[in-house]
């Protein structure tokens, strides 16, 4: 019988330590590793900053590292967290080519983290791949991973992939958490299908869930933006009812709606129920009410808006100010609102004056 002679394969990674001869931006980058870091997560790090071609490639690198120093799973997540926190082009790459070794001892966390990356990098077929080799090593998706593809799809632009990935987390029979249902509903808002989040803002209100104030503020800037002043309603209505207590940006979106809508004393009637609640009037606020008052024409309602600001000791700021100066201009009565204003200012000037 004829003896078969098997070669061990040598290593395709020649381990050089890291010396003076780099350029000044691998020095500096290496110089902010941090002191408390371990020598094998030091050592790893300072090859993947000085890299190159010409030594060999990142996989080899990393089984060089693993042949040598004999990493656990402490010493890879230092890495990987390191690469993350600076940024670094090749900290997916890590990320991925880790899975594949015992000592980092994967999970489906892991898969999850890498998902997230690829989908922050808007790349798709690499969430793709890595959902499918987790699902191939013997791991079962779970809310968190299906939420972060849904979240991908949604920011893509994906709607149907969203959709589809959204009814198969459903399919795990667990009751599904704020995040998941925030994901979807964003899907429907860039697809300019409020009312289908609407639908799911519902459903969560069935269950006692409610969305993060993103997801509220993203459905009522749609309809600040598109005028529709009952849908703003509704969904200023449902901020409050969830115990999110509005801003002067939430409140400034709804009288906007009514500014599109052609509705400006119910916009005056937001800007009151705003200070009421103790909201700081911002010139934003201010200047949306003006504007609304401009577009129906109501120049007197806007001088008694102005008065009542100054009376309760508002300063008209600077988008209010260009507001009121460019309609003036148009109706040509400029000299004539700055001599009422005036009169109005020396009244009250005279009227806090103690009598004697």
């Amino acid at each position: 019988m004829e003896k078969t002679e098997v070669k061990e394969e040598k290593p395709r990674f020649r381990w050089i330590e890291i010396g003076p001869n780099i350029t000044e931006e691998q020095k500096q980058a290496i110089s902010q590793l941090p002191p408390k870091m371990t020598r094998r997560c030091q050592a790893i790090l300072k090859q993947i900053i000085c890299l190159c071609p010409e030594k060999g490639n990142l996989s080899d690198l990393l089984a060089a590292w693993v042949r040598i120093m004999k990493p656990k799973r402490a010493d890879w997540l230092a890495v990987l967290k390191e690469l993350k926190t600076n940024e670094h082009p090749l900290y997916i790459q890590v990320a991925e080519l880790a899975l594949q070794y015992e000592s980092f001892e994967a999970n489906i966390r892991d898969y999850t983290k890498i998902i997230h990356g690829y989908g922050k990098l808007n790349q798709i077929q690499g969430a793709e791949n890595t959902l499918a080799a987790m699902k191939r090593r013997g791991f079962i998706c779970d809310q968190v991973t299906l939420t972060a593809m849904v979240d991908m799809y949604s920011k893509a632009g994906n709607l149907k992939q969203a959709e589809e990935t959204f009814e198969e987390m459903k399919l795990l029979g667990q009751q599904l958490d704020k995040r998941s249902y925030g994901s979807m509903i964003m899907s429907y808002i860039r697809a300019g299908m409020t009312e289908r989040g609407e639908i799911l803002l519902r459903e969560m209100d069935a269950q006692q869930i409610y969305a993060g104030s993103e997801v509220y503020k993203a459905l009522l800037r749609v309809y600040s933006m598109n005028g529709d002043s009952k849908g703003a309603q509704r969904v200023f209505e449902a901020i409050q009812f969830a115990g999110i207590c509005p801003d002067a940006r939430l409140c400034a979106l709804l009288i906007n709606a009514y500014l599109m809508a052609g509705e400006s004393q119910k916009a005056y009637i937001a800007f009151k129920n705003m200070r009421k609640a103790g909201l700081e009037p911002s010139d934003k606020c201010v200047s949306l009410v003006l504007a609304a008052f401009e577009k129906e024409n109501k120049l007197n309602k806007a001088l008694n808006f102005l008065i009542d600001l100054e009376r309760n000791g508002n300063v008209i700021g600077k988008e209010a100010s260009a507001i009121l100066a460019g309609w003036f201009k148009r109706l040509g009565v400029v000299e004539e609102v700055e001599s009422v204003l005036r009169e109005y200012a020396t009244r009250e000037s005279y009227s806090k004056i103690p009598t004697s």
